[in-house]
């Protein structure tokens, strides 16, 4: 039970770590420090989509050849497919962009950055969820320390992802306890999402392994759409690559380490 309390909190606890930056920093973020915390967080997801989703996913078919592979192929492609659909039908605005995505709206464009974060957020709590409700069903492929690890990962990388959320509101002319208060709660989907994950893991458990894929193609689509974009636009693109390759080490070694 303490496992899955420490795997519900840590992740949530990392974006409101990140998010009172605000209090601490000046008015922006110099785009050095962005585009490295950027690419950091990039790494982290691809490694916790490799060893914390896809593997296990691969492990739990208990089959051979290429039928191993069907449920991760299937999951994966699934997972990109919804986060596309949501990319098209859910009116937001990412930070670095002027032009918003997504159907036209009268909504405000803290409202738009808000809900960009939250569509950037849904594929890492429902990572954290079926890691979770795997360890609880099939603990010999997802042990609990595996789950943990995943949300220890989801935490590190959340920590900067709450300090780009919160400057940039800061930096539009919003207080700094409501640039906080955004910035941290744009990071309450993920255990919300685990939550009721969880709660339907006995009627998830026959397809865990395409839930597994499905979580892992949904965090390799915002990495490949938005963070790697992010990190390579303008000057100091190479810190992002960086970044990404100091995630990718730390939540590899995490995932080997604890799992």
């Amino acid at each position: 039970m303490n496992g899955i309390v420490l795997g519900l909190l840590l992740p949530f606890a990392g974006t409101t770590l990140g998010a009172a930056c605000v209090f601490l920093m000046k008015k922006s973020i110099p785009s050095l420090v962005q585009k490295t915390l950027t690419g950091f967080a990039a790494g982290v997801m691809v490694a916790a989509s490799v060893w914390s989703l896809l593997v296990p996913s691969i492990e739990m078919t208990g089959k051979e050849g290429f039928m191993s592979v069907v449920p991760a192929i299937a999951g994966f492609m699934a997972g990109i497919l919804f986060l596309l659909l949501l990319d098209t039908i859910v009116p937001h605005q990412h930070i670095d962009s002027k032009q918003s995505e997504g159907p036209r709206s009268h909504l405000s464009k803290t409202a738009k950055l808000v809900f960009a974060i939250t569509l950037h957020n849904i594929p890492e709590g429902m990572a954290v969820g079926v890691a979770l409700a795997g360890a609880m069903e099939h603990n010999s492929y997802m042990p609990m320390a595996g789950a943990v690890a995943l949300s220890i990962g989801i935490a590190i990388q959340n920590f900067p992802e709450g300090a780009i959320v919160s400057m940039p509101l800061r930096s539009a002319g919003n207080s700094r306890k409501k640039s906080f208060m955004m910035g941290a709660l744009s990071g309450i989907v993920e255990p919300i999402g685990a939550i009721l994950t969880i709660m339907l893991a006995s009627f998830i458990l026959p397809i865990l392994p395409y839930l597994l894929a499905f979580a892992a193609g949904a965090m390799f689509y915002v990495v490949v759409e938005e963070l790697i974009p992010e990190t390579q636009e303008g000057r100091h693109s190479n810190m992002g690559t960086i970044g990404f390759a100091v995630g990718f080490m730390l939540m590899m070694a995490l995932d080997v380490l604890l799992g």
